[in-house]
């Protein structure tokens, strides 16, 4: 079961979904995920930055002897795959502690393990009846459809993020705009309102 560091607290996101995790990670913090795996079981970690930033985290993957299996630095997303060599608790870690000012959102998916039959009576050394063949085949169909709406959930979520974001900027400097303009209008009749000043006590000091 995947738990947070400090106490590893129960990812109750995680039991209902089962692979999906979004999660929010502060700047100059650091955040680990645990699980509990046999030996010769092969996992699978699909992350990706949503949002904040540069869109950058660092990322790395630890056995139970803290052997390191994967270190990568300011990866805006990355997968990874490996099959255990021992059993025992594995560590996934994400770091923002580069980051002094923006915290990042992450999405994280863990997959581990084969995927159990349907059916019971499906293996590989049976045939399948027709009705079995399209069971399966709606069901793969189905998973390319649900990873389908993970990427694209994915991607608005990014977009939408990098919209905002544009939009801020665009905010901020027709702001700063409308002030110059402000500032420059009342210098100009500031200035132009001087050079009559002058000319009347020109003219008062002649006469």
């Amino acid at each position: 079961m995947l738990c947070l560091g400090l106490g590893c607290l129960l990812l109750q996101l995680f039991v209902a979904s089962g692979t999906e995790l979004t999660f929010e990670l502060p700047d100059n913090d650091k955040q680990c995920f645990y699980e509990e795996l046999e030996k010769d079981v092969k996992f699978d970690i699909d992350f990706q930055v949503i949002s904040g930033g540069n869109y950058d985290v660092d990322c790395f993957v630890t056995d139970p002897q803290n052997n390191v299996l994967y270190n990568e630095k300011k990866k805006q997303y990355d997968s990874f795959s490996h099959t255990t060599a021992m059993m025992g608790v594995y560590k996934v870690c994400f770091s923002n502690e580069f980051s002094t000012f923006t915290h990042k959102i992450v999405y994280l998916e863990f997959r581990h393990g084969e995927e159990e039959p349907l059916l019971q009576s499906m293996s590989s050394a049976t045939a399948l009846t027709q009705l079995e063949s399209s069971c399966v085949s709606i069901h793969e169909i189905l998973k390319v459809v649900a990873d389908s709406q993970t990427w694209y959930r994915l991607r608005e979520a990014y977009d939408r993020t990098k919209a905002e974001h544009l939009l801020e900027r665009v905010t901020y400097w027709s702001a700063g705009e409308t002030v110059l303009l402000f500032v420059i209008g009342i210098g100009q009749v500031m200035l132009l309102k001087s050079f009559f000043t002058e000319r009347k006590s020109s003219v008062a000091a002649t006469t």
